[in-house]
Order: C-alpha cells, then sequence, then structure tokens
C-alpha cells in the first residue's frame, strides 16, 4: 500500500491516531462544538478506536496471521476496548462533572443548620448538605432576629453570597377523615 510495508502503515497509523487522541484530548473544549452538531459523533471514541486497531494491527504483523485475519481481529480488540473506555471512564466522567456543580440560586428553598449563631443585625454561618456535598455559607437573618447556634433553618434568598434564612418551622397537618 503506497509502495509501504503493512507493518509501517499500523506503525504510521498508530503515531498518527495516537498524536491525535492527545491532542483532541488536550483541546477537546474548543472542538465541542463538531460533537455537538453530529449527535452521534465522538471524537475521543473515534480517535481511540483508530488508535487501538492500528496498534493491534501492528503487533499481529509478527505473527503468521493473513492479513484479513489480522483486520479482523484488530477491529474486534479496538470495539471491545472503545466500548470498555466509553462504559466505564467516559460516561462515569460526564456524569460526574454534572452532579458536582451549585449555583446560588440552586440553594433558595433548601434547609439547613446553623453553625454560627445569627445575631439580629448580623451575620453568622449556615451548614448547607446536599447531593453535591456540604455548602457552608455566611448567612444573616432574613426578619432581622436572632437565630440561635443549631437552628433548622430555610435559605429565603441569596445576596451578594450571603444566604438570607429563616427559622424552619414544620407544618404538622391533620389528615384524618
Amino acid at each position: 500500500m503506497f509502495g509501504l510495508s503493512v507493518q509501517t502503515v499500523y506503525l504510521y497509523g498508530l503515531i498518527i491516531c495516537g498524536s491525535l487522541t492527545f491532542l483532541y484530548i488536550l483541546f477537546s473544549d474548543l472542538l465541542d462544538g463538531l460533537s455537538e452538531a453530529i449527535p452521534f459523533f465522538n471524537p475521543t471514541l473515534l480517535f481511540s478506536f483508530l488508535t487501538f486497531f492500528s496498534a493491534s494491527g501492528y503487533l499481529f504483523t509478527y505473527t503468521s496471521l493473513r492479513n484479513y485475519w489480522i483486520i479482523s481481529i484488530s477491529a474486534l480488540i479496538a470495539l471491545l476496548l472503545v466500548i470498555l473506555l466509553n462504559v466505564f471512564v467516559l460516561i462515569p466522567l460526564s456524569s460526574a462533572e454534572e452532579s458536582l456543580v451549585f449555583t446560588e440560586d440552586s440553594l433558595k428553598g433548601r434547609l439547613g443548620t446553623i453553625i454560627t449563631s445569627v445575631p439580629a443585625d448580623g451575620y453568622g454561618e449556615v451548614f448547607i448538605e446536599g447531593v453535591s456535598g456540604t455548602i457552608s455559607k455566611p448567612a444573616a437573618s432574613f426578619k432581622n432576629t436572632a437565630i440561635p447556634l443549631g437552628s433548622k433553618v430555610l435559605v429565603v434568598d441569596i445576596q451578594r453570597g450571603n444566604a438570607l434564612v429563616v427559622i424552619y418551622e414544620e407544618v404538622m397537618t391533620n389528615h384524618s377523615l
């Protein structure tokens, strides 16, 4: 092929595809529009498939297998490795990235515990637990009343990075017929 031996073609493919995979991983944020334009196209998986295919093809050229067997076995190995890469690395990474993010607006309406008492016209600290972990924010009273240490509070608003809180009072209702 192109005046080159099969081993050289696999080796060049390994070097080129491996380099492209590495460069894409480094600069993938710049090229995210490409994967959004074509929904099922994932360059990381494509480059990884070609790298695994070239690597296994290069290794199998040192055996006595015929070229069509080398291509078939290399394609199966590359497909298996790419599936494992996608299922066990890429999908968990994409899920983990989204679950750790919180915004200040997402704190509104959440329950917390006062860990530093809040004076009537001052600041204390509230501890809020959530799916993404625990958050400690400066807190002020929404109604300008003192809130003692250990009180359950409801976050009403966030202003300039401070949580405005009120004491949480659970409403008990009787639903008897």
